[in-house]
């Protein structure tokens, strides 16, 4: 059966039309509909380890995970593939695959009404899948535009596990952030200094320049309000990720 894909021609058919084709028609029309080879299964699989070998856990990669499981791929058989795989690509690649990957595969056991669940204890929406930025996120994040004129104000929330990377607000003059925390148990860290647990009602000044990071505690979702204070010039520089090891001493730090 003939894969049929149209994402490349509707994000970028009138930029750059070849590559459009390239993955439409050749790369899904063509290379993935070469069943006789490899089934649709197989190609999951092998899909899945290249990008987890990379450390590509972002929207690209959920997309596949989902198209495994479409494709017949069960939750031992992603959970042993991963398994393996970390031992040659690396430790780190594969707890942040696992995150991702346990999202995937526990929808049909409650993970989809833990989320619905979840939404309803939560003043503002939990929005759409945070595609734009998920490069700089571990796990599976979620954004809700809550204004966006005078003061931007965005609704944020992290699925169990979910973190971002290592942060800096920059700005010529003004700027920062302010988190208001709105749902769940999660973690705000400070480079060099200790994690401090945030539950709701709870507030974080956050002041240009200062590294950081913030998500949710390993078991629990975690929602906040991120107010971003007017700038000149402001913007974010995007560092490294939360090491497991960061991450991990975080969720066992005794508040």
């Amino acid at each position: 059966m003939a894969v049929k894909q149209t994402a490349g021609r509707e994000a970028l058919g009138e930029f750059a039309p070849v590559f459009a084709h390239l993955n439409d028609d050749i790369l899904f029309g063509e290379v993935w509909s070469r069943e006789q080879q490899l089934s649709l299964r197989d190609r999951s699989l092998v899909t899945v380890t290249a990008l987890m070998a990379q450390g590509l856990v972002d929207s690209s990669f959920r997309y596949h995970l989902e198209n495994a499981k479409k494709n017949g791929v069960t939750k031992e058989e992603i959970a042993e593939v991963l398994t393996q795989s970390a031992f040659y690509a690396g430790w780190p690649k594969a707890w942040a695959a696992f995150y991702m990957a346990k999202e995937v595969w526990n929808t049909e056991n409650g993970g989809e009404k833990e989320k619905t669940d979840y939404e309803k204890t939560l003043l503002f929406p939990i929005g759409e899948p945070n595609s734009a930025f998920a490069q700089y996120f571990t796990g599976e994040s979620y954004l809700a535009p809550v204004s966006d004129s005078q003061v931007g104000i965005f609704h944020v929330t992290f699925a169990p596990g979910c973190r971002n990377n290592w942060h800096i607000h920059c700005a010529q003059k003004g700027g920062g952030q302010i988190l208001i925390c709105t749902g769940g148990q999660g973690f705000y860290q400070e480079w060099n200094k200790a994690p401090q647990r945030l539950l709701p009602g709870d507030v974080v000044n956050i002041p240009v320049g200062v590294k950081h990071w913030h998500g949710a505690k390993e078991d629990s979702w975690f929602s906040h309000l991120a107010v971003e204070v007017p700038a000149e010039q402001g913007s974010t520089r995007w560092e490294e990720r939360v090491s497991d090891e960061d991450y991990a001493k975080a969720n066992l730090e005794r508040f």
